[in-house]
């Protein structure tokens, strides 16, 4: 079994409920405010962990109680954090959610997420990865780093993923380091100016990812499951439809859970089978790492 080593974000994030996203200049009413550990990178090592896969988080936070909080639940979840440093003048970056109606609107302010420089992340893959191991990453750090990081992992012999969230115009060269690329609609509309909302639009927007030397593509589709390129061959995973209470880890679930079954061996369509179903079972618990199922829960849902 190989190791998985999220390199990304850790925030604190403020969520609370409303019963419709408030329009502009207006005040209402909101109901169920939760203050709990988040951020792309540390939710999806929780994700990963909770399937039982060695996991290591790399990034930083500040040195507060934001930051505290954060890197102590992602013990609590078995991620390893040697490599997680607490920097001094800096905040713990935090996301502001919104939640209505199932679904979600958020705003991040990166703080610390921003400040670690790609050096200490190739020692990080230098000291604790070997070849053969899952490096993900997402977009909620500096860009430049993130991009050096996952060329660096790539030549170092680990199997790279990448979740384009959120979305940034990605550097031409980076899709060729990338063994599999992970989009939702709206940010496969972003990258490729396709929308992937009917069969011809997923296709289309599959090939383009293939042409610009992405060796596996998955889009995920919400509701509608997710569709995945692999060499020449497509395949589509439905949905578990599950009552949803909050979309907020959803997609994060979905990423660390396949990254957890692909490095324990599984094809790429057997781990999007896991993915599906950990993603659903995080949307019907409020908040972010809270939301996040456990091994037996996603054995008994599959």
């Amino acid at each position: 079994m190989s190791k998985v080593i999220v390199f990304g974000s850790l925030n604190m994030d403020l969520s609370v409920g409303c019963p419709r996203v408030p329009g502009a200049g207006e005040t209402i009413i909101g109901h169920g405010f939760l203050a709990s550990p988040g951020g792309k990178g540390a939710n999806q090592a929780v994700a990963s962990a909770r399937m039982g896969v060695v996991t290591h988080m790399v990034g930083a936070v500040g040195k507060d109680v934001f930051g505290t909080r954060v890197v102590q639940s992602l013990v609590e979840a078995g991620v390893l954090c040697e490599r997680v440093r607490a920097l001094k003048n800096v905040p713990t970056g935090t996301a502001t959610i919104l939640r209505a109606e199932g679904d979600n609107r958020i705003v991040v302010d990166p703080g610390a997420n921003a400040a670690t420089p790609a050096d200490v992340v190739c020692s990080a893959i230098d000291d604790i990865a070997k070849p053969g191991d899952i490096f993900l990453a997402q977009l909620e750090c500096d860009l430049d780093t993130t991009v050096d990081a996952i060329a660096y992992a790539r030549e170092s012999g680990l199997y790279t993923i990448l979740n384009a969230a959120p979305v940034a115009m990605l550097p031409s060269d980076v899709y060729q380091a990338i063994d599999l690329l992970c989009v939702n609609e709206t940010e496969c509309k972003a990258l490729t100016d396709i929308s992937p909302d009917t069969e011809r639009g997923c296709m289309r927007a599959l090939m383009a990812f293939s042409a610009r030397g992405v060796a596996t593509t998955v889009i995920t589709l919400g509701a509608k499951g997710s569709v995945a390129r692999i060499a020449d061959d497509v395949y589509r995973m439905g949905s578990f439809e599950l009552n949803a209470a909050d979309t907020t880890a959803a997609g994060d679930t979905y990423l660390g859970v396949l990254a957890a079954q692909l490095s324990q061996g599984l094809d790429i369509v057997d781990a999007m089978r896991w993915a599906s179903a950990a993603g659903a079972l995080a949307t019907t618990r409020e908040g972010a790492q809270r939301s996040i199922p456990s091994l037996a829960e996603v054995q008994k849902l599959l």
